[in-house]
C-alpha cells in the first residue's frame, strides 16, 4: 500500500561486530581484524583494512588464513552477549531522537525524521551522540522510502565527502539519475549477487536502469516484490515502518556442534539447551506453542561419512511454554530418531502452533490442566538479572562436547561482572 512521504533515516553502525571489538582493544586501530561465525567458520564482519586486503564477507576462514598471516590479520571468535548488549544501546539512544523507530537488524535502525528541521545538522548529531556514549561510528542514510534510506546510507559509507551522512532528499531529480547511474543495482536493498545477474540479462546494471525499467514486464519476469522495490526508488513508499514487531509464529533454536557428536546423552544436553532458549523467546511475547519439531543432522559436507537426518513433529496435549515440559518431549523425540553410529553434527528445535497464552482450544479427550508459571518466571528473572544461562533446567550443561568452537572469544565486557575491564 502507498503512503504519503516522510523522511527516514537508516541509522547503520559501522563494521559493527569489529568496532564492539575494538571498544575494549584501543590496540586493534588499524589493523585488519574478522569476526568470524559459529565454530569459527565463515567471515561475518571485516574492519576497512580486512576489506583492502580482499577478504570477503561470508569466505570460509580456512581460505583466509594465507592471506591472514601475510598481512597479520586478526580473526575473532563471535561475542555475541557484548554484540547484543551494545546493539541494545544504540537503539535506545536512536529512540530518544524520534518517537518512531523500527529495529532493523541488531546493527540497523529506521528513525522517523518527519516533521524535524534541518536534517543534515540532526544527523551529525546522532553520528557524534553514539560516538561519545557508545564509542561506536555509525552513518546515516536519509531517503523519502526505506529503500532509498538504505541506498542514501550505502553512499554515506562509501564517500568520504559526506563525512557519515547522506540526504537523498537533497538532490535534484539530475542529480540523483546522474548518481544512481553509477551505482551497481546490486547495492539495492534486496537485490543482491543473484537478482543482479538476472537483471543483468535485461539490461539491468545500474540503479537507474531499475528505476526507469518497464514496470509490467519487471513484474511479470520478478514479481511484485521487484516492483514495489522499483517504485520505492521512485520515492513512491511501499513498506511501512514496523514500530511494532509481530509475535513470531515460529521459533526455531538451532546450532552446528563444534565437535561431531556420538552419544545420545550428548544430543539430548545440546536439545535441552535449544528448548531452553526457543521456550525462552516464547515466554518474553507472552505466548505458547501446540506443537514441537526435533532434527538431527550429520555433516552433509563430509561425503565420506554416512548419511542421516531424521526429523519428528508432535502436537503436545495442552499448549505449553514450560521449559520443563517441552524438554521431556524433546528428549523423547531425540531417543526416537537416534541411531548408533553416525556423527551429529547439528541438532535443533522448532516450535509452532504458537498463540497469546490462555487462549487454545480444548481437548475432549485431554482436559485442561491449570498452567503455573511462577517456576518459569522466576527462572527469567533470574537469567536476566544474572546473565543468560545462570539458572538451568537440569538436563543441560551436563556434557560440554557439543559446545560450539570460540577459540578467539574476547570476554563479556559488558555483561559478566568478572569480566569488566579494570583501569
Amino acid at each position: 500500500m502507498v503512503t504519503a512521504l516522510s523522511p527516514l533515516a537508516l541509522v547503520d553502525c559501522n563494521n559493527f561486530y569489529v568496532s564492539c571489538e575494538r571498544l575494549f582493544r584501543p590496540d586493534l586501530q588499524r589493523v585488519p581484524v574478522v569476526v568470524l561465525s559459529n565454530n569459527d567458520g565463515c567471515v561475518v564482519s571485516r574492519s576497512n583494512e580486512a576489506k583492502a586486503l580482499g577478504i570477503r564477507m561470508g569466505q570460509p576462514w580456512f581460505e583466509c588464513k594465507a592471506l591472514a598471516e601475510q598481512h597479520g590479520v586478526l580473526a575473532l571468535s563471535s561475542n555475541y552477549a557484548l554484540y547484543a548488549d551494545l546493539s541494545n544501546r544504540v537503539m535506545r539512544i536512536l529512540s530518544d531522537f524520534s518517537p518512531r523507530t523500527e529495529v532493523y537488524s541488531i546493527d540497523e535502525c529506521f528513525v522517523d525524521l518527519s516533521g524535524m528541521p534541518d536534517l543534515r545538522a540532526l544527523s551529525y548529531r546522532i553520528r557524534q551522540t553514539v560516538l561519545k556514549w557508545t564509542g561506536l561510528p555509525v552513518c546515516v542514510g536519509i531517503g523519502s522510502t526505506k529503500t532509498l534510506a538504505k541506498l542514501a546510507n550505502h553512499i554515506a559509507k562509501k564517500h568520504p565527502r559526506s563525512r557519515g551522512v547522506f540526504n537523498d532528499n537533497d538532490l535534484s531529480e539530475a542529480q540523483r539519475s546522474r548518481l544512481f547511474g553509477r551505482i551497481d543495482v546490486g547495492e539495492v536493498w534486496g537485490v543482491g549477487r543473484r537478482l543482479s545477474s538476472r537483471l543483468a540479462v535485461h539490461g539491468i546494471r545500474t540503479v537507474q536502469d531499475l528505476r526507469q525499467a518497464h514496470v509490467p514486464s519487471l513484474r511479470a519476469e520478478f514479481g511484485v516484490v521487484m516492483e514495489k522495490t522499483q517504485r520505492e526508488l521512485n520515492g513512491l513508499s511501499c513498506i511501512d515502518l514496523q514500530e511494532v514487531q509481530a509475535d513470531k509464529q515460529q521459533i526455531i533454536a538451532s546450532r552446528s556442534f563444534g565437535s561431531m557428536v556420538e552419544d545420545v546423552d550428548v544430543l539430548k544436553d545440546a536439545v535441552s539447551m535449544f528448548v531452553a532458549n526457543a521456550c525462552a523467546k516464547l515466554r518474553a511475547q507472552g505466548s505458547h506453542a501446540s506443537v514441537i519439531q526435533v532434527f538431527l543432522m550429520t555433516n552433509r559436507f563430509r561425503q565420506d561419512l554416512p548419511q542421516y537426518m531424521p526429523s519428528l513433529v508432535v502436537p503436545l496435549p495442552q499448549p505449553t511454554s514450560d521449559s520443563l515440559v517441552v524438554s521431556r518431549w524433546a528428549a523423547h523425540l531425540v531417543e526416537r530418531m537416534f541411531r548408533a553410529g553416525y556423527q551429529y553434527k547439528k541438532a535443533g528445535v522448532m516450535l509452532s502452533g504458537i498463540a497469546p497464552q490462555g487462549r487454545y482450544q480444548t481437548d475432549w479427550l485431554e482436559p485442561p490442566q491449570a498452567v503455573d508459571t511462577r517456576l518459569m518466571d522466576a527462572l527469567d528473572g533470574l537469567n536476566q538479572r544474572y546473565g543468560r544461562g545462570t539458572v538451568k533446567v537440569s538436563t543441560q550443561g551436563a556434557y560440554t562436547g557439543w559446545q560450539m568452537n570460540q577459540t578467539c572469544k574476547s570476554p563479556d565486557y559488558t555483561t559478566d561482572w568478572h569480566a569488566m575491564p579494570v583501569v
